[in-house]
């Protein structure tokens, strides 16, 4: 394990607030949120200020006012109920990630419950009387 060492400091108390939030918001403690705190000041001081967004891309799109309010009083709701912020930010990328992992999900799920080799059909894997018997079906109903 890495070896620490303490650090102390006496701060005003609306900092202090403004702190213990943002670190609750992130389900941190306060020794993980400062360490990422100074951890990122002293990154930014190294690139003269500027943020590094090399692995980071936006996105961009409109959306209706409707929609727009919709997404505003969930916000307010979730917050209100779970009594941490919710930013569109996180709804959004939440959202996203959902959608994606239940994608992925159904495409693992439609790859391993794909029992034919490649240039099967469903006629193929029948025994030889039922594989007549559909034959015989389709050919009647035309």
């Amino acid at each position: 394990m890495e070896e620490r060492k303490n650090l102390c400091a006496l701060i005003p108390i609306e900092l202090h607030n403004q702190v213990a939030e943002a670190r609750e918001q992130l389900g941190q403690t306060t020794s993980e949120y400062i360490t990422a705190i100074l951890t990122e000041y002293y990154k930014l001081k190294e690139n003269g200020g500027k943020t590094i967004m090399a692995n980071n891309r936006t996105m961009a799109f409109q959306i209706s006012e409707e929609l727009f309010h919709r997404i505003k009083a969930h916000l307010e709701r979730e917050t209100a109920r779970t009594r941490k912020k919710l930013t569109q930010k996180e709804f959004v990328l939440g959202l996203i990630e959902a959608a994606l992992d239940e994608a992925e999900r159904d495409l693992e799920a439609d790859a391993t419950s794909a029992p034919c080799e490649a240039g099967d059909t469903q006629e193929d894997t029948l025994p030889q009387e039922e594989a007549l018997e559909a034959t015989s079906a389709s050919v009647w109903a035309v």
